[in-house]
C-alpha cells in the first residue's frame, strides 16, 4: 500500500509546467483530425473524413460559380490522388500560400468576395493540406500563375510564373497520408453521389468527374426523382423562389423523409429550416382544406426537399451536417421565411392542380383513420411501455445519449441483439457511458405487410420504439448509431432481416438519416504463442494462418455468445466494423421487402440455394490447410 502511494505522489508531482504542451494548428490537426473533418475511416462510409477532404475543396470552387465565376469544375480521383480544377477567380497570388497553409485565413469573413456560401471558417481547404503526404495549389490569373506545394502540411516549394496562356481558376492536388488514415481506399460512388448534389443545387453548373459530366436542369426536382425509393402518389410539386426551392410529394410508406441544403450544403441531420418546412407544410394544407388535420396525417409518408441560401450561415459542427441559425439574414427568421414562402406558393399550385389537391387529401383521410384506429391500443401501449421504462429488462441503458448536450452525443448508439448469451457479453463489454444494450427474445415478427397497429400489439416492438424514443419525432432519437448484432449463422442472419424489415416498414427515416448499422463480428480467431488475429472472412483467415503458421489454433465462432466479454471489448470499440444499412434509388422498399420478407417464392428460394454456404465447406478447407 505504501509502494501504492508513493508512485501515487509521484506522478502527481510530475504534473509542472513542461507536462503543459502547447500545439501549432498543424500539430492539432494532424493530432486531432476528427475535430476538423470527422470520422477517420477506411473510406467503407459516405460520412467519413476520405470525402469530407474532397467536400472541403470543392466547396470552394461552388463559392466561386456561386459567386458567377466559372461554371465548370473538374474532377479527377485516381491512384488516391484527388484534382479539382475550377475556372473562377483564383485565389490571389500573393495570399495563395497562406489562404491554403495558414488557419483562419480566407476571403469569406465579410466583404463582398463571396456572399452565401458554405466555407466560412477558414479552416476546410487548410484541414486537407495538413493532412496530406502531399498537396499542391496553383492559382492563375490574367496570364499570372503561382504554384506552391506541401508535405504534411510543411511547404516545400513555391514557383510564380508569367505570361500563362491558361484560363483563370484554382487547381488543388492532393494525396492523403497514410499516417493518418491508414489503409484506404475510395469508393467512387459515395464521390459520385456527392457530385449529382451539387449538380442538382447549382444550375448552370458542369462537373467533370473522371471523364462524365453531372449537369442538373430542375435542381431539386431531379434530386426528388432521381433518388426516389418508390412511386409517389402525384407528380411532386415544384416551387421556386428567390433563395429557396422546395419539392414536396408523398409515397405510400410510412416515417417522413427529407434531403436539405444550406447554401449547397447538404445538411444531413436536418436543422432550422428542415423543422421550418415540417411545420410551414402542415399549417399550408390545414389552411388550404379549412380543417384541423393532425399534422402527423399531413406528413407521414412525405417525401420532400429545401434548399436555402443565407447570409453567414450557422452550422453546429464543422462537417456543417446540421443548419443552427435561427435567420436567413439579420431580422428576418427561419420560420417566417420558409412560411411565408410556401402559404404563398403551395396554396397557389393546390388551387391549380385540382386532381393533386384530391389525391393529397385522400392520403391525410388515410393516414388519419388508420391513426384513430390504432389510437385505443396506442393509448394502452405507451402506459406499458412507461411502466417498464424504469425496470425494462430488455433494455441496458448507457448514460450519456444523442439528445444530450454532451461532446458524446454523437457517440452514443444501441446495440439489438439475439438472446441472452449475446446481449450478455455485450453488456459486460461495453461502454456503460454510450453504449446501451437492448435484447431480443428470439426471433422478432415479421411485419412484412402489417400495419403500424403491430408496432403497439407487439410487446417487444413496443418497447423497442419506447427505448429509441422515435414514436412521434425523430428528432427525439435516443441513440446517434442504431446497431442490429447478431450472430453470423442462418438463423442470424433470419434476424438481421426481420428487424431490417421492422425499420424499413415503419420507420425508414432512420435508415434514411443514416442511423441503422449492422455489427460486423469475427468469424475466426487464429492464434499462435505470440500474436492472435480476429478474422472477418475467409480471405482474413487465409492471410491469418499464413502468418501465425501452419500449426496455430482456428477458433470458428458460431455466436456472440462464444466470444467471451474481454475478447468483445476489441469488437465494439475503436476497431468496431460498422456496416450501414442504405436505402437508394436502385433499392425499392416493396420489392425488397416483398422479395425477402413475403410469401415464399421460387425466385427466393433459387437465391438461398445460389448464394448458401455450407459450414462443412470451411472446415474441409481448415483439414487442407493444416
Amino acid at each position: 500500500m505504501a509502494d501504492l502511494l508513493n508512485n501515487t505522489n509521484s506522478n502527481a508531482n510530475n504534473y509542472g509546467d513542461d507536462a503543459i504542451v502547447t500545439l501549432s494548428p498543424r500539430e492539432h490537426i494532424r493530432l486531432r483530425p476528427g475535430m476538423y473533418v470527422g470520422v477517420v475511416g477506411d473510406g467503407s462510409q459516405p460520412d467519413e473524413a476520405l470525402y469530407v477532404l474532397i467536400k472541403e475543396v470543392v466547396d470552394n470552387s461552388i463559392d466561386e460559380f456561386i459567386m458567377g465565376a466559372g461554371r465548370q469544375i473538374d474532377i479527377t480521383l485516381a491512384d488516391n490522388v484527388v484534382t479539382v480544377r475550377d475556372y473562377g477567380r483564383g485565389i490571389p497570388l500573393k495570399s495563395l500560400a497562406a489562404a491554403v497553409g495558414q488557419m483562419n485565413t480566407g476571403g469569406k469573413y465579410g466583404g463582398d468576395a463571396f456572399k452565401k456560401t458554405v466555407g466560412l471558417n477558414g479552416v476546410g481547404v487548410k484541414a486537407v493540406n495538413m493532412l496530406s503526404e502531399e498537396f499542391t495549389a496553383r492559382s492563375v490569373r490574367d496570364g499570372e500563375a503561382r504554384t506552391v506545394t506541401f508535405a504534411k502540411g510543411l511547404e516545400v516549394s513555391d514557383r510564380w510564373e508569367s505570361g500563362v496562356n491558361e484560363k483563370n481558376g484554382t487547381f488543388i492536388s492532393y494525396r492523403v497520408d497514410k499516417e493518418i488514415f491508414g489503409e484506404y481506399a475510395y469508393n467512387l460512388e459515395y464521390v459520385e453521389q456527392k457530385i449529382r448534389n451539387y449538380s442538382y443545387l447549382n444550375l448552370g453548373l458542369t462537373l467533370n468527374f473522371n471523364g462524365k459530366s453531372y449537369v442538373s436542369k430542375n435542381g431539386l426536382l431531379d434530386l426528388v426523382n432521381d433518388n426516389m425509393t418508390e412511386d409517389p402518389l402525384y407528380p411532386p410539386i415544384h416551387l421556386t423562389g428567390e433563395d429557396i426551392e422546395v419539392v414536396i410529394t408523398h409515397g405510400t410508406g410510412y416515417g417522413e423523409s427529407y434531403d436539405s441544403f444550406v447554401n449547397g450544403q447538404h445538411t444531413t441531420q436536418g436543422g432550422t429550416h428542415q423543422t421550418a418546412l415540417r411545420a410551414a407544410v402542415a399549417k399550408t394544407v390545414k389552411e388550404f382544406y379549412h380543417k384541423d388535420y393532425d399534422p402527423s396525417d399531413i406528413r407521414t409518408s412525405i417525401i420532400a426537399a429545401i434548399s436555402i441560401k443565407v447570409t453567414d450561415p450557422i452550422f453546429e459542427n464543422q462537417m456543417k451536417t446540421k443548419y443552427g441559425s435561427k435567420e436567413v439574414e439579420p431580422g428576418v427568421s427561419v420560420n417566417n421565411f420558409v412560411a411565408d414562402f410556401l402559404t404563398k406558393h403551395l396554396d397557389d399550385y393546390l388551387h391549380k392542380h385540382a386532381e393533386t389537391a384530391q389525391i393529397l387529401q385522400r392520403k391525410i383521410v388515410e393516414n388519419e383513420k388508420e391513426r384513430k384506429a390504432i389510437s385505443g391500443i396506442q393509448k394502452k401501449a405507451r402506459e406499458t411501455a412507461k411502466k417498464v421504462s424504469l425496470n425494462n429488462k430488455k433494455l441496458r441503458d448507457c448514460k450519456i445519449h444523442r439528445t444530450d448536450r454532451n461532446e458524446l452525443a454523437e457517440q452514443s448508439m444501441i446495440f439489438i441483439t439475439e438472446g441472452n448469451s449475446a446481449s450478455g457479453s455485450i453488456t459486460k463489454s461495453r461502454d456503460v457511458r454510450t453504449q446501451a444494450v437492448f435484447s431480443l427474445r428470439g426471433k422478432p415478427l415479421n411485419c412484412y405487410g402489417l400495419t403500424k397497429k403491430v408496432v403497439y400489439e407487439n410487446e417487444e416492438f413496443n418497447l423497442l420504439q419506447a427505448a429509441l424514443n422515435i414514436e412521434e419525432d425523430m428528432d427525439n432519437l435516443r441513440y446517434n448509431k442504431v446497431v442490429i448484432a447478431t450472430d453470423a449463422d442462418v438463423d442470424g442472419m433470419h434476424i438481421r432481416l426481420l428487424m431490417m424489415t421492422f425499420f424499413l416498414q415503419f420507420f425508414p427515416e432512420v435508415i434514411r438519416q443514416g442511423h441503422l448499422f449492422v455489427l460486423q463480428t469475427p468469424l475466426f480467431r487464429v492464434r499462435n504463442k505470440k500474436e492472435t488475429l480476429y478474422c472477418y472472412s475467409e480471405e482474413e483467415r487465409l492471410k491469418a494462418v499464413a502468418r501465425c503458421g501452419a500449426n496455430a489454433e482456428i477458433t470458428r465462432f458460431k455466436g456472440l455468445g462464444e466470444i467471451s466479454p474481454d475478447e468483445f471489448k476489441e469488437f465494439i470499440g475503436e476497431n468496431m466494423r460498422l456496416d450501414k444499412v442504405r436505402i437508394t434509388k436502385d433499392d425499392p422498399i416493396h420489392d425488397l421487402l416483398e422479395f425477402y420478407m413475403g410469401k415464399n417464392t421460387y425466385e427466393r428460394q433459387g437465391f438461398i440455394i445460389d448464394n448458401l454456404r455450407i459450414e462443412e465447406d470451411i472446415v474441409e478447407q481448415d483439414l487442407a490447410i493444416n
